[in-house]
């Protein structure tokens, strides 16, 4: 990128090195592994990443949480949505991209969290980030009360939503009712707020939320991506568990995660919906999930449903995991969900930690640096599932307790 004589002398190229040079300097330039997952023998992949040819690996990091993207219902309705109407929507939604799978899988979606709508969207960065920056557009003067810890995409979506924000402290209704107070009762108001944080694995009180949008007449927004599928009786996720579902306006979720396919979705009335539907930009101006995606979610959700096989497999396998970290002396951090997090609290050695379990043990797990959580608490984030065998998971922990032997790293500090 050269400028031409007697123009601006900007030197662009220098801008961006420097720009992707600050992130290797702090250990956060996120690499992204060549893989390919083998069909009916996840959690096994194959790795092609710095290789001569492919590398046999144990995925330990997918949000694949239930295995669900080999299921065999869920690939027989791909394929057979493939050959019945081809690869793609053909369009928006209001330009051919309507099909009989998106309509039927909105209403599986409405009835799983008992709303009288859904709608569905590319992904569940794309769903939070229409919804919330539409619904403070349609609610004048709208202020939104935003959980410090949310999702990228949450504070994307207030952000674009140009409103007026509070920020409470993780999981602390005080701090959420002191602000609420504070705010003119006369202005609409929304909380927002994630089922589950992803990270640590900690669980949201959704009820004492709820107890306060009530008292001072605020809307509710819950995200459950790292819940639907995996909690409750039918995973409709953790307010389905907790029996607040009823309470909550606006709940979000992803078809990418414990359903195993792609794309998110929002339920809530059909008022609610309606406004989303034909305000939001992110929806009308995008074509739609390909039906042979949408068949293949729908499938998936019916399963989960009916079947807690998957959902009793994961939980028994990440309380496995856990003990064996603890007593390994391992620095695993406290969580009553699925989410195995293990502190390391250093960017650089969270990285080398990483790359050594992929070139030397065929373990897969990224490590996780800021700004995905605050620096000093750079974690490894290990997601067990009904398909890792407890040998995996010992195999996996003796490897940690020799690297963390081969870097001095401590033990037993447990956060």
């Amino acid at each position: 990128m050269r400028a031409q004589e007697g123009t601006s002398q900007v030197n662009y190229d220098h801008i961006f090195d420097q720009a992707i040079e600050r992130l290797h300097s702090e250990g956060r330039y996120r690499v992204f592994i060549d893989i390919l997952r083998n069909k009916g023998q996840y959690p096994n992949a194959r790795c092609f990443a710095g290789h001569n040819g492919p590398k046999d690996i144990t995925v330990w990091c997918s949000n694949d949480y239930l295995a669900m993207g080999q299921h065999p219902k869920v690939i027989a309705a791909m394929e057979e949505a493939l050959h019945d109407v081809g690869a793609g929507s053909g369009g928006t939604r209001n330009i051919g991209g309507n099909t009989h799978y998106h309509i039927q899988l909105e209403q599986e979606l409405a009835d799983l969290h008992g709303k009288d709508g859904a709608l569905l969207f590319t992904s569940g960065y794309v769903s939070n980030d229409a919804t919330l920056s539409t619904l403070a557009k349609v609610l004048p003067g709208c202020v939104i009360f935003s959980d410090e810890l949310n999702h990228a995409s949450m504070i994307a979506g207030i952000r674009n939503s140009g409103c007026e924000k509070r920020v409470w402290r993780h999981n602390d209704t005080a701090h959420l009712e002191e602000l609420l107070a504070a705010e003119d009762p006369n202005v609409p108001k929304l909380v927002a707020f994630e089922s589950v944080y992803s990270m640590d694995g900690d669980v949201a009180p959704i009820h004492a939320i709820c107890d306060l949008a009530e008292k001072y007449n605020a809307l509710t927004y819950i995200d459950e991506v790292h819940a639907v599928g995996m909690y409750g009786a039918r995973g409709g996720g953790i307010s389905e568990r907790d029996e607040a579902a009823h309470r909550i306006d606006i709940i979000e979720g992803t078809m990418g995660k414990a359903f195993g396919v792609m794309g998110g979705y929002i339920a809530a009335d059909t008022k609610i919906i309606d406004c989303i539907r034909s305000y939001a930009p992110g929806f009308i101006f995008t074509t739609s999930l390909s039906p042979v995606l949408v068949a293949g979610v729908l499938a998936a959700v019916r399963h989960l449903k009916s079947s807690s096989a998957e959902r009793d497999g994961q939980q028994a396998a990440a309380a496995t995991l856990k003990q064996l970290f603890r007593d390994a002396g391992l620095p695993v951090m406290d969580s009553t969900t699925h989410i195995v997090p293990l502190m390391v609290g250093d960017p650089v050695r969270a990285k080398k930690i990483s790359d050594i379990l992929l070139a030397e043990y065929g373990v897969y797990v990224q490590p996780i640096n800021f700004p995905t959580v605050p620096r000093g608490t750079e974690r490894l984030r290990f997601t067990p599932g009904p398909t890792h065998s407890e040998e995996m998971m010992r195999e996996l922990t003796a490897a940690l307790l020799e690297i963390w032997d081969r870097l001095d790293l401590e033990l037993k500090q447990a956060a």
